[in-house]
């Protein structure tokens, strides 16, 4: 089993973008609902003490751990909660707070996740196929596939990964599944490999196939839809929320519900277009070339 202390630094992505749209001030309670390895949390404390406080969130217990000790090698106040942001009504009311003056989404897997090999979110290590963020609760990767229906996983990998070949790639999963069995992070992604040829890009055939797996594992766009719905009854006038994105599914959703609340006279959008990575951090971040930033207020 992978120790999360032994993995190299998650890398934060967009942080001077995050800092100026989210623009934390002393003084001000900052929600970071994705807070994972603190990258984005320890820029933002230094910004709002020595009277701010940070609400950190995430439903990962085994990086809240870690966070907790890299935080409070800081000055700043805070406090970290083992939840999903979608119940940030509940977090919230055990924080005893009403308003917040900014929020911070950053979706997707971190680095710390990604590396550790028994996490099974990538195809790159032979591990279990688990890729579950909260290991404590939830149906793993595996059990999903045994629970599906062709028809059923192939709309799953079509919904969610966007991926043209998803009856192809359904059918030879599950003759596969009730044959041998599958599960392993490897096993899985070796079976698209031999029904999906490899082309010119760079994007490896089993991509889509895990992002749609993962997404579906962890009910991610159901509980962003909530959020999204819930988090402005949260923000004081003038708070800020930033949300980075990774793939067009997520990007989407915040689009239009920013767009719908700018039109309820609730949001004011203040990215016409969303912000992406400068090409000296992509160099230096690989993994950040996908992040799309999108920011409003609450007025």
């Amino acid at each position: 089993m992978g120790d999360i202390t032994d993995m190299p630094l998650h890398k934060p992505v967009m942080v001077e973008e995050v800092l100026d749209y989210l623009h934390p001030q002393p003084g001000h309670i900052i929600l970071d609902c994705t807070v994972g390895g603190g990258g984005h949390a320890i820029k933002i404390l230094d910004k709002i003490k020595p009277d701010g406080f940070l609400i950190g969130i995430d439903k990962d217990m085994e990086i809240l751990q870690t966070t907790k000790q890299s935080l409070s090698k800081t000055a700043g106040k805070f406090k970290l909660y083992h939840a999903d942001y979608s119940d940030i009504d509940e977090v919230l009311r055990q924080a005893d707070i009403d308003k917040v003056n900014g929020v911070l989404l950053d979706l997707g897997v971190s680095s710390l996740q990604f590396d550790q090999a028994d996490r099974g979110f990538s195809f790159a290590k032979e591990a279990p196929l688990d890729m579950r963020m909260d290991r404590s609760c939830g149906i793993t990767a595996q059990n999903l596939i045994r629970r599906l229906s062709e028809t059923e996983l192939a709309e799953l990998l079509w919904k969610y990964g966007e991926e043209r070949r998803s009856r192809r790639i359904a059918r030879a999963i599950l003759k596969e599944e009730k044959g041998v069995g599958i599960t392993t992070t490897r096993q899985l992604a070796a079976i698209v490999e031999r029904v999906v040829p490899r082309g010119k890009g760079k994007i490896h055939p089993a991509t889509r196939v895990f992002q749609a797996l993962r997404i579906a594992v962890n009910k991610e766009l159901e509980n962003l839809e909530i959020f999204l719905d819930k988090i402005y009854n949260y923000m004081a006038v003038g708070a800020r929320i930033v949300i980075i994105s990774f793939h067009s599914l997520e990007d989407r959703i915040v689009k239009n519900k920013f767009i719908e609340k700018a039109k309820q006279n609730i949001f004011r959008v203040l990215t016409k277009k969303p912000i992406t990575p400068r090409e000296a951090e992509i160099m230096e971040n690989i993994r950040g070339r996908s992040a799309k930033l999108r920011a409003a207020e609450r007025i």
